[in-house]
């Protein structure tokens, strides 16, 4: 069936809210530590992309339920959605997270929590929702030290892994070289503690997030683990590439058309490759 005109322009403001950047300050990417499903980064990520360059402070965002399926990728018309996401949300608001800060009192780890409140109107489908006021120095009139990025490349990945590893990779991206790891501080920011032998952690957790992060986002990234000197792996250390090329940028929005909405392949790249055109 083809689509209506009417059609067309839902899905171009479908396209857009996928492209929104996603701004954070590098001190919540790379020195937090939490421990977040996929579903619940998603919501997160979600909620800091609807966040204006000239908001000072946290307003209430309201939002229809099948919205935000939509931008997500998520089955709309599956009646469980409601209550799982009616979950994920209350999950984000019983947990609190600790956060290095260092300034010029030195470090200090400061435990934040993610939502301020949240309403679910079960008539309507709609969600009112506000962040915690002790993300703002994090989230808010960022003018130094912060990583931008479009909410499209973390839509389609479903490992939890993923997301969090391409943050803290994109957020490296910029010092072209190869950034180090200890595995177990590694371990640590992902909350894979649990993945004691490397093979486990390699299996479960870097090989997966690695394909998604090249296969869904704006990076290209591989890894190679060291031993320094001992006869187990003790260190990852990652290249990554910012990918410029426009032909392999639109396999890689071709591959997030496919997971995520594969009815809408031909606007989607027309909007992509306009984007990227003008750039």
């Amino acid at each position: 069936m083809s689509q209506t005109w009417e059609d067309d322009e839902e899905l171009e403001e479908l396209m857009k809210l996928r492209n929104y950047p996603v701004v954070k300050h590098n001190s919540l990417i790379q020195k937090s530590r939490f421990q977040l499903s996929a579903q619940e980064q998603k919501i997160i990520l979600y909620l800091i992309s609807k966040i204006r360059p000239d908001d000072i402070n946290f307003e209430y965002q309201e939002f229809d339920i099948a919205d935000f399926c939509k931008v997500c990728g998520i089955d709309y018309g599956n009646g469980k959605n409601y209550k799982n996401l009616k979950d994920a949300i209350k999950g984000l608001s019983d947990k609190s997270e600790w956060i290095l800060i260092e300034d010029e009192h030195g470090e200090r780890d400061t435990l934040m929590r993610w939502i301020n409140k949240a309403w679910i109107y079960g008539g309507s489908g709609k969600i009112r929702i506000r962040l915690d006021d002790d993300l703002k120095p994090y989230l808010l009139d960022l003018r130094n030290n912060f990583t931008s990025y479009e909410l499209l490349y973390i839509l389609a990945m479903r490992s939890q892994y993923s997301i969090r590893l391409y943050e803290i990779l994109r957020s490296y991206e910029f010092k072209n070289r190869p950034i180090k790891f200890n595995i177990e501080t590694l371990k640590s920011i992902l909350s894979a503690e649990n993945h004691t032998i490397y093979n486990n952690f390699k299996r479960k957790v870097l090989d997966i997030a690695m394909r998604e992060i090249n296969d869904l986002s704006d990076i290209s990234v591989s890894y190679t683990p060291l031993k320094d000197g001992s006869r187990s792996y003790k260190s990852i250390e990652f290249a990554i590439q910012l990918k410029e090329d426009f032909d392999e940028r639109l396999k890689t929005w071709a591959r997030i058309g496919e997971v995520i909405s594969p009815e809408q392949m031909t606007l989607f790249e027309l909007i992509h490759g306009e984007k990227y055109e003008n750039d």
